[in-house]
């Protein structure tokens, strides 16, 4: 158990810090946004600023192929170094991007290469913490332990967010607006440096080395062939199935995920009225009790199964999106927005605490990184990473409750996935296949039932 917990901790540490980054560059936009363009519509320059957020969503993708691969063929501990050092250099080119002032576009082209390495380094790092928990977690227990996945991700944004309150309470709006928002990009670099240490010296899983052959009972492990194939698009098309099945029982839960985390703050801030000061305090509390929620579900799931909370979640947020975003536009305070932005993230939960393991759970070890990333890091460009610009399109046009109609029909669209897939909680990951414990292994592209 220990062994576990240490694996746990190391992954978790280093994902934290891996979305501290990736998150700041949402929650710091309003102040960093004028700096990078001409003046303008406030609307606009937001729209600039979550268009280049957006195309870091779109090199995820490639991110979640070539970390894949190297997570499949070289270990999940390489894969992990290499995302968080991917990390550290776009902080250290967003703190030190000059202004349109200075260099005209040429600060916004520095920040379009940060973001463009940030989404490589996060279109690899979901998957590999997503593998790496799963596989190091104890039998009986994954879903607990992948839940630490999305604690983590929250973790990071909190200590975005809280670090945003501490910078709004000491330095003025002047400040912020001109050098303030530059912190966060230092303190994430100095992070990432931290992590890259403590990932240099963590621990292989045993799936993973079982597979590759390098277990400590001397087995055989797999064959030459078999070892070419790990981490390969040809081995990933033997599992369209499950690829398909990750990108639909994504769709709408990363697009809730983040209506209500990234988005969220601007939308107070910028539709319901609220100061930028008490939308950042709603979303900095009601994350922190999600983060906390996560563990609690994840567990939950380990007695009742996966797909029992997969429902819940797409259920609640089909029918309760619209009126929840309708309500929170006429928040007016503190309370009632904190009141409602907790019921959206309660219904997220049933989502985020256990769809990292659901994706590990529908491969074999020798595509499990690749099979989880690369359909994510598709659906999550396409939906997630979109979430915010088609938001503020929405409001442009004013037609601004057409982004909560669009939210729903997505989670519907999950919804119909979680009802006709197959529960995954008692498949083993060591069998080739993913089949259950005591049984024959199953043939490639289909998913065992529990």
């Amino acid at each position: 158990m220990g062994q576990h917990w240490k694996k746990i901790w190391v992954g978790s540490a280093g994902n934290m810090v891996e979305w501290f980054d990736w998150f700041v560059y949402a929650s710091f936009a309003t102040y960093f946004a004028g700096s990078f363009f001409p003046a303008g519509n406030d609307t606009a320059k937001l729209m600039n600023t979550a268009g280049i957020f957006a195309v870091g969503f779109f090199m995820r993708p490639v991110g979640g192929w070539l970390l894949g691969r190297v997570g499949d063929r070289k270990g999940r501990k390489a894969a992990l170094t290499l995302t968080v050092s991917l990390m550290s250099a776009s902080a250290v080119l967003i703190a030190v991007a000059p202004t349109y002032a200075v260099a005209g576009y040429g600060g916004a082209a520095v920040l379009l290469v940060a973001r463009l390495l940030q989404g490589l380094s996060v279109g690899g790092e979901y998957a590999a913490s997503a593998t790496y928990l799963t596989e190091a977690s104890a039998p009986g227990r994954r879903g607990f332990a992948s839940s630490f996945q999305y604690v983590s991700m929250t973790a990071g944004q909190i200590l975005g967010l809280g670090l945003q309150i501490v910078l709004q309470h000491t330095l003025s709006s002047s400040e912020l607006h001109s050098w303030g928002w530059r912190i966060p990009f230092v303190v994430g670099a100095l992070g990432a440096a931290v992590i890259f240490y403590l990932r240099r010296n963590m621990l292989e899983t045993e799936a993973y080395t079982e597979a590759a052959g390098e277990s400590a009972e001397g087995g055989a492990g797999e064959s030459a062939a078999q070892a070419a194939d790990r981490g390969t698009i040809r081995a990933l098309m033997r599992h369209k199935r499950e690829a398909l099945l990750v990108v639909a029982l994504t769709m709408g839960g990363t697009l809730a995920y983040y209506t209500y985390t990234t988005y969220l703050t601007k939308y107070l801030s910028n539709s319901a009225g609220l100061p930028k000061q008490t939308a950042t305090l709603v979303s900095f509390c009601a994350l922190l009790v999600f983060a906390c929620l996560q563990p609690l579900a994840g567990a939950l799931s380990d007695r009742i199964g996966r797909r029992p909370l997969l429902i819940t979640f797409a259920v609640g947020s089909t029918f309760l999106t619209v009126p929840i975003m309708a309500m929170l536009k006429h928040a007016g305070s503190f309370w009632p927005a904190l009141g409602l932005s907790l019921l959206a993230l309660v219904v997220v939960t049933g989502y985020t605490s256990i769809n990292a393991c659901v994706k590990a759970e529908l491969f074999p070890t020798g595509i499990r990184s690749l099979g989880v990333a690369l359909p994510y890091a598709v659906a999550n460009a396409l939906f997630g990473g979109t979430a915010e610009y088609v938001a503020l399109w929405f409001k442009k046009a004013g037609i601004e409750s057409g982004f909560s109609w669009y939210v729903a029909g997505c989670a519907a669209v999950s919804l119909v996935v979680y009802l006709t897939m197959r529960e995954t909680r008692d498949i083993d990951l060591k069998r080739v296949g993913g089949a259950p414990e005591g049984a024959a292994p199953v043939e490639a592209g289909k998913v065992p039932a529990s």
